[in-house]
């Protein structure tokens, strides 16, 4: 699915791996965050997106959260209130495959997925900016 030819670097997605979404969790692996993690694992991502879990993404009021980024050229995005379910997890590979497609990271806002035009908690611009 990675074409390559578009953005060319590597995109990645960060879960964070945290948030408990108000629940009592005794247990680490209970954390919604690692669910959804280890959702996205078996999701079947497409090449040149890599999977990480981070520790924090200061979003702990809206569910799971998590980011894309991709290259100095392409915007970063946080998007939340995300969970492990199915819905979700569709939801985050259809807006990081649509995101790996682009050079600059924008996605334009009716070709990206529903949960993801409503639910964006941050866009962060590039590193390095154009003139």
């Amino acid at each position: 699915m990675y074409k390559g030819e578009t953005g060319g670097e590597p995109v990645d997605l960060l879960i964070c791996t945290k948030c408990k979404m108000g629940l009592p969790v005794e247990d680490e692996a209970d954390r919604p965050g690692v669910k959804l993690h280890a959702a996205l694992r078996q999701a079947g991502l497409p090449d040149g997106v890599r999977l990480h879990a981070v520790e924090c993404l200061s979003n702990c009021d809206h569910g799971c959260s998590v980011a894309l980024r991709g290259g100095p050229k392409r915007w970063t995005y946080v998007y939340g209130n995300l969970d492990a379910q199915e819905a979700s997890v569709e939801t985050i590979v259809e807006g990081v495959t649509r995101y790996l497609d682009t050079e600059n990271g924008l996605v334009p806002w009716r070709e990206r997925p529903v949960h993801f035009r409503k639910n964006c908690i941050a866009r962060i611009p590039p590193l390095e900016l154009p003139e």
